[in-house]
């Protein structure tokens, strides 16, 4: 990505079922709510029900929070509505966490689409944290970690190194 004087991350995760994912992601966002960061989902798929039920059987400080978040699916992967979305929902003053869920496909055109974004926009702290169902995609996973600088799982946001042991991003 190049974004001139921005501060952009990209982080990839690994989850083998909806509900693993919004075990994984929900301990973090409460904990990066406390740091008044700015959640932006971009899904696929609809994670509102798991959410909600989740929320209700954890005691998390910032519930309601939690819930005011579009959890619903991002319909469209078309430039427009992304930079609708973005334009909307990102705020300088904070740190922005864009959380992409879907297929391989959807997850990729919608990293275009933010990038695209991020280069005539004003925002400057963006993390990127794309999420990768195990179970959906045939890429070579050295690939999907080429193109992140670091890893996002249950334990936090992680060096690559550190979660896949011999790994050397190829050039």
């Amino acid at each position: 990505m190049k974004v001139e004087n921005k501060k952009i991350e990209k982080l990839c995760s690994f989850y083998v079922s909806d509900w693993h994912l919004t075990t994984m992601i929900l301990p973090y966002i409460n904990s990066k709510i406390e740091e008044n960061a700015n959640i932006i989902p971009v899904l696929e798929n609809n994670l509102e029900k798991n959410i909600k039920i989740l929320v209700e059987k954890l005691n998390l400080k910032n519930k309601e929070k939690i819930l005011s978040i579009n959890w619903k699916n991002t319909n469209s992967i078309k430039y427009e509505n992304i930079k609708n979305k973005l334009k909307k929902e990102t705020n300088n003053k904070t740190k922005n966490i864009i959380l992409v869920n879907g297929s391989k496909d959807y997850i990729e055109k919608n990293n275009s689409n933010i990038e695209k974004w991020l280069e005539k926009s004003s925002i400057s702290n963006i993390k990127i944290i794309n999420f990768f169902e195990v179970t959906d995609f045939n890429s070579n996973i050295v690939e999907i970690l080429n193109n992140h600088n670091r890893v996002f799982n249950t334990s936090g946001e992680k060096e690559i190194s550190e979660v896949f042991n011999g790994y050397k991003k190829e050039a």
